[in-house]
């Protein structure tokens, strides 16, 4: 089977979160015996873990993803699951985020003759949801087994105006933050015998909205305090509230963490009565410059491309996160990433097609 007709069976599937829909039963007959799988499914997230011993080499490098796809909404110009190629264009759920990956190093996995070492594939069914039981929870199991991979590409759309323009070696973390200022309700008549957390938060807000918590590197923008909610009162005029809720999310790098926010809240809400409680969705983390898997997939992009890609630590959370709390080297590279979630998502034949010749090059030169 080619890459583009593998590619469309596997948009077929309507697997939305956290439901694989039938699709790892049609990858196994597709990678067929050769390869052997670890089944690890919790509650209903369905897990696999594909393997193939080459050479008794300690060189272990994974490939992995996601077949789960977020709902298609509504107002599509096409059948979102049809997977039709119309002039060089697949429109679908998933084809960029992220079965135009998958589909290219399973292309690339399964025809490959040698390598120095262990060829992996990891896939999950929840990295569109709560990503609990997905693929932290594979990673935990290998380790447990001493089966950990020695490097990662997590096959996610990375690229931002031409296909081969950027790989990202790392992500930025994510800290939420809950904020309840105590205030004292009364008569709005009567400001003086009430405190009024409005009127408190007001003062603060300028020093905390937007703020930069560090200066960011070579590989991280500045940690900023994005207020994302901020509510109060009873919604009357009359009656001054009793307390206000705010609500923050820091994209944070690796200079910034829990205690330098809390530190920082502390100072400007110093001698205010509130209650402050963080959490930390993800973590960061940032892969050498110099290790074999940036090198590899830097050389196998200009060879198939003739492009020198760009490192990037830009946008949201993915599963490569598990893979760096595990200090497993890993990088991200995949095709465009301009219509991900949205309504006709798509890509281009010729993306994927370069994409499976990318990874067919990263394994055929591995070294």
């Amino acid at each position: 089977m080619k890459i583009i007709p593998l590619f469309q069976k596997l948009l077929q599937h309507k697997s939305i979160t956290p439901s694989d829909a039938g699709i790892y039963d049609f990858i196994e007959e597709y990678l067929g015996d050769e390869w052997e799988v670890i089944k690890l499914d919790i509650e209903d997230v369905t897990n696999r873990f594909y393997y193939k011993k080459f050479t008794q080499s300690k060189n272990h490098l994974c490939f992995a993803g996601h077949v789960d796809v977020v709902p298609t909404g509504e107002g599509w110009s096409v059948d979102p699951f049809s997977a039709e190629v119309i002039d060089g264009i697949i429109t679908a759920r998933g084809a960029q985020d992220m079965k135009s990956g998958v589909a290219s190093f399973l292309y690339a996995c399964k025809n490959t003759k040698e390598f120095d070492g262990t060829l992996s594939i990891l896939l999950t069914s929840d990295e569109e949801g709560d990503a609990i039981n997905g693929t932290v929870k594979v990673l935990e199991y290998l380790k447990e087994k001493d089966f950990l991979p020695t490097s990662a590409i997590v096959a996610e759309p990375t690229c931002e105006e031409v296909f081969g323009d950027a790989i990202k070696v790392g992500r930025r973390g994510s800290i939420n933050g809950y904020l309840e200022l105590q205030g004292k309700q009364g008569h709005a008549a009567y400001p003086e015998k009430a405190i009024n957390p409005v009127h408190q938060i007001s003062a603060v807000l300028p020093k905390i909205a937007a703020h930069n918590l560090d200066n960011g590197d070579e590989f991280f923008a500045p940690s900023q305090i994005v207020i994302t909610d901020i509510r109060s009162g009873m919604e009357v005029t009359n009656v001054t509230p009793n307390k206000l809720n705010m609500m923050f999310n820091v994209r944070n790098s690796t200079k910034t963490t829990q205690e330098s926010i809390r530190s920082f809240i502390d100072e400007q809400f110093d001698g205010l009565e509130y209650n402050l409680k963080l959490t930390q969705g993800s973590y960061p983390f940032v892969t050498d410059s110099n290790t074999q898997v940036v090198k590899n997939i830097q050389t196998s992009i200009k060879n198939i491309c003739n492009i020198d890609t760009k490192l990037s630590t830009a946008g949201g959370t993915s599963d490569a996160r598990f893979f760096g709390q595990f200090k497993i080297d890993t990088v991200e590279f995949g095709v465009i990433n301009d219509t991900i979630h949205a309504i006709d998502e798509r890509t281009t034949v010729e993306e994927v097609e370069k994409l499976s010749e990318v990874f067919i090059d990263i394994i055929n030169n591995w070294k």
